[in-house]
């Protein structure tokens, strides 16, 4: 009986949260452009989203931005991580303690303040303020996802390839890398993922002329979201899907 109930609780949480997107993307073959009416299967909105120019510029920025600031983040967060890892206790704790910060903190004040601080070193707001808003952002939870492998590392063996004659960056290439690959991984991911989902930051960092599609989306709601959108997210979903079935598939062992 508790088996059971586990089971049934389980799936009235896969079903709580994948039934709306399911409705989406049933509506995104919708004929009808009410959502409350079916009007029968059509591809018509997939191709009006191929020829709509507003949404594909909206889409290339997103994932320009999003690809672009999670590199960089990726990088920045790895090399805060080793310094971090090299740092005395009270002095690491202090540091995690600051970084965790910006994870805490509301999206608004972090938008705010950060539209300020481009007014007030005069930057023109833009691309390149969106992008370095994204990579701030996203610097916090790439060194929360290296950090856990950074301290599992044995030191000893970074040690001994020096003693052996490697250069420290070749040591770090061929002893430590390879251990942290998988948290630098799921930074990377971690970091495109937030940065495609984010809207406040976005917002508030953004000049005139640039629309992610989170700006694109509000703007649209204000006078009804397009059929477009919703072949727009089925698309998203789907390529999402499939990145993380290939990620997390598991290659099959050989037998002896």
């Amino acid at each position: 009986m508790k088996n059971a109930a586990k089971k049934i609780y389980i799936i009235l949480i896969l079903i709580f949260l994948y039934a709306p997107i399911a409705t989406l993307m049933v509506l995104s073959f919708n004929a009808s452009k009410s959502r409350a009416k079916w009007g029968g299967f059509t591809l018509r909105w997939y191709r009006s989203l191929l020829q709509d120019r507003n949404i594909l510029n909206a889409l290339w920025t997103t994932l320009s931005i999003a690809l672009l600031s999670a590199l960089f983040a990726t990088v920045i967060g790895t090399i805060s991580c080793i310094a971090i890892q090299n740092m005395k206790r009270h002095n690491r704790a202090i540091i995690m303690g600051i970084t965790n910060i910006p994870m805490l903190n509301a999206e608004i004040v972090t938008g705010i303040s950060l539209m300020l601080l481009f007014i007030v070193l005069k930057i023109n707001l833009g691309f390149f303020t969106i992008l370095l808003a994204h990579i701030t952002f996203n610097i916090p939870y790439v060194i929360l996802s290296v950090m856990p492998r950074m301290k599992q590392l044995n030191p000893n063996t970074y040690e001994a390839a020096l003693d052996l004659g490697a250069t420290h960056l070749y040591a770090f290439f061929k002893v430590t890398f390879p251990d942290i690959l998988p948290g630098i991984l799921s930074g990377f991911l971690m970091a495109f993922t937030m940065s495609l989902d984010d809207f406040i930051i976005t917002y508030f960092t953004k000049g005139p002329g640039i629309d992610t599609l989170s700006t694109k989306i509000y703007t649209e709601v204000k006078k009804g979201i397009k059929p477009e959108m919703y072949a727009l997210s089925s698309i998203i979903f789907t390529a999402v899907l499939i990145l993380l079935l290939l990620v997390n598939k598991t290659p099959t062992e050989k037998k002896a």
